[in-house]
């Protein structure tokens, strides 16, 4: 697994290898033989890091390749139930950025959430190319939010009041 360094406790690490392994099987099972695959690719978790899932669940946030989409994916720490959540839309932070995920439910992840990136993956060349696509994607949404400069001060009441009078010259 490339992620083991973004990932920071063992229990992480394993739910993270779940999900390589869960879609590893998708691949060989309920996608082989379809043309959608690009043969170049294969499933790997890039960049998980830690991340609040909701309110009193942690998770962590990523990227997912596959040979047949690239997705960023919430995926919580304990495998919880659907709870009618299977695809229902909500809008997330991840990162600096606010997305539309869809909520999804497989027997051995449990709930988790996907926002798609690409798909197909037929843009891609090379593993790499892939995988360097998501770690530019993480660096961009893991930005942290440009300051905004403050408004400009109101000009004082003086001034203010001065512009609205017209000056003494003009009318001469």
């Amino acid at each position: 697994m490339s992620t083991a360094t973004s990932v920071v406790s063992e229990r992480q690490a394993r739910r993270v290898a779940a999900l390589e392994a869960h879609f590893e099987q998708v691949r060989t099972t309920r996608m082989a033989g379809v043309p959608l695959l690009n043969g170049a690719l294969r499933v790997e978790a890039v960049g998980f890091q830690p991340a609040p899932f909701e309110a009193d669940v942690d998770g962590l946030e990523g990227v997912l390749i596959t040979p047949w989409f690239m997705s960023l994916v919430r995926l919580p720490l304990p495998t919880l139930p659907h709870g009618q959540r299977v695809g229902k839309k909500q809008v997330r932070v991840f990162g600096a950025e606010r997305f539309d995920f869809l909520g999804a439910h497989d027997p051995d992840l449990g709930y988790h959430e996907t926002c798609a990136l690409f798909s197909p993956m037929d843009g891609f060349a090379t593993h790499g190319q892939a995988r360097d696509t998501a770690e530019a994607a993480l660096a961009l949404i893991r930005q942290p939010p440009a300051a905004t400069p403050p408004p400009p001060a109101p000009p004082p009441r003086r001034a203010f009041f001065k512009a609205l009078v017209p000056s003494a010259s003009a009318g001469a």
